[in-house]
């Protein structure tokens, strides 16, 4: 038993001394499906969640490489053995064969037509029906007369339904076709639209404007995802309310479902501001991997468990900060990882004010795993493409609360569910969401009457396929000492 152990762990200890050179004549080598399960395996051994809970993880599960492979070999491709490996609990850790692709996607590049859509039930409990979210600028919907509030029940000619929906939304191309609703009834307008994907990179700081409440000046901006690639765009933003004189601030993470832990940080520290150095949430990893970390902390006099709010961007730039007490957040369902992240972190600090509906309920984070000594992506093996981005860790906020797998839900009194036909225009004052923000912020008034017809259940978001959806993810990797000192204990 404890030379397998060896053997499955030595590759670590060849970090101190080299990176890439077994690999550099493979590139014309192609991975077996052997090759890639060990892969897999050895790196959920290390780094997963929820490892106790995987048998086949243990460090003691197989007695030899060969018990290993023969068993994996039962499970067919890579993928089948993968979710073997991943714990019943886990609702969002995945693998990919091209993690080229997962890159792209992870910086914010996608194949859009640039129609952001949810599908739903019509009021008739029947028929499926699609609605218009948001439409992103330049995009091939914006140029086509998509706007937010349309409805199609049809795509091609082809009405909606629970077995079709997802192959006809995902051609390249294809045509909605357009309806409104008369009561319980779909009614097709007879108007069609053809839409074309196109590799196109969001900007996730879709509105950014000063409305003017009374005397007070108050920040409304639309947040769409934790891409770091724009978190100058987004300290710009904030740059922007500074010099406005922002007093309250909106954020809109209705759709928002999630992205980099980094960005997330770097968020509330510009909603806040003071409290620069105060701890922002601190990690909990896997049992083996949280003893080594602790152990690394205390010998080293370093952090590596604890993520504090800062005063300066990744690039040293200082971070424009309001320097609020309170916030109003508005959410949906599709509201989930890093944006819950931002309340939960912000909630023991300031007065969080979340408007609109229940979020996912998603508080771990991932990383990528790549087929490298270290598994980081330099030295990543030329003969295949397969990544990991498997759960790693538990985000606690500094008062300790963590694990709501229900979601973050507003108080009663804030509750403003979306609804088919009164969804109203982002960023205008008498949208519902926004609108009992700025009721409360006024003290004065009542927000417009909120339709109680056709509320939104969605059975289907294209948030969904949107870079890190669901997913909140780390760029740190584990400090090369903690490998070897994982190697040396089983070793030992």
């Amino acid at each position: 038993m404890k030379r397998f152990k060896i053997i499955t762990i030595a590759i670590f200890i060849l970090i101190a001394g080299i990176a890439t050179s077994c690999f550099e004549d493979q590139d014309d080598v192609t991975a077996t499906p052997k090759d890639i399960k060990d892969f897999i395996w050895r790196g959920l051994n290390l780094y997963y969640l929820y490892l106790a809970d995987v048998p086949d993880l243990a460090d003691d599960r197989f007695a030899s490489q060969n018990e290993l492979d023969d068993y994996a070999a039962g499970f067919g491709t890579p993928e089948n053995w993968f979710d073997n490996l991943i714990a019943s609990q886990d609702r969002f850790s995945w693998i990919v064969s091209d993690y080229i692709a997962l890159e792209q996607l992870l910086s914010g590049v996608t194949l859009n037509n640039g129609m952001d859509f949810g599908i739903t039930y019509a009021p008739n409990g029947t028929d499926l029906v699609g609605y218009v979210k948001y439409v992103l600028p330049g995009s091939n919907a914006e140029l086509n007369g998509v706007t937010r509030g349309m409805i199609f029940h049809a795509i091609n000619g082809t009405v909606l339904n629970e077995n079709n929906f997802r192959s006809l939304l995902s051609q390249e191309t294809y045509t909605i076709n357009l309806a409104e609703l008369d009561g319980n009834n779909v009614n097709p307008t007879g108007v069609n639209i053809s839409l074309t994907k196109t590799e196109y990179t969001e900007n996730p700081v879709f509105i950014a404007e000063t409305l003017q409440v009374g005397s007070d000046n108050v920040g409304y901006l639309m947040y769409n995802q934790f891409t770091s690639d724009f978190d100058n765009q987004l300290n710009n933003a904030f740059g922007t309310f500074q010099a406005n004189n922002v007093t309250d601030l909106v954020l809109d993470l209705r759709y928002n479902s999630g992205g980099s832990v980094r960005s997330a940080i770097q968020l509330a520290s510009m909603i806040t501001g003071q409290f620069n150095g105060e701890i922002f949430t601190t990690e909990q990893w896997n049992s083996k991997l949280q003893a080594a970390l602790i152990a690394y902390e205390q010998e080293n006099n370093v952090e590596v468990l604890t993520n504090r709010f800062v005063n300066n961007m990744t690039d040293g730039s200082p971070v424009n900060s309001l320097n609020l007490n309170r916030v109003y957040i508005l959410t949906t369902s599709n509201s989930a990882s890093a944006s819950e992240l931002v309340i939960n972190a912000l909630n023991p600090y300031i007065n969080v004010i979340q408007i609109g509906t229940t979020t996912t309920g998603k508080y771990q984070a991932s990383i990528t795993l790549y087929d490298s000594p270290n598994f980081g992506r330099q030295g990543a093996n030329p003969a295949h493409t397969y990544a990991m981005q498997p759960l790693v860790l538990k985000e606690i906020n500094s008062v300790g609360f963590t694990d709501y797998d229900n979601g973050l839900s507003p108080d009663p009194n804030f509750e403003v569910v979306e609804n088919l036909n009164d969804l109203g225009v982002l960023g205008d004052p008498n949208e519902p969401l926004l609108a009992r923000a700025i009721q409360h912020i006024s003290g004065l008034g009542f927000a417009p009457e909120q339709s109680t017809i056709n509320p939104i259940v969605e059975i289907y978001s294209s948030s969904n396929e949107r870079p890190g959806a669901n997913k909140m993810f780390i760029d740190k990797p584990l400090p090369d000492d903690i490998l070897i000192r994982l190697g040396n204990e089983l070793v030992e």
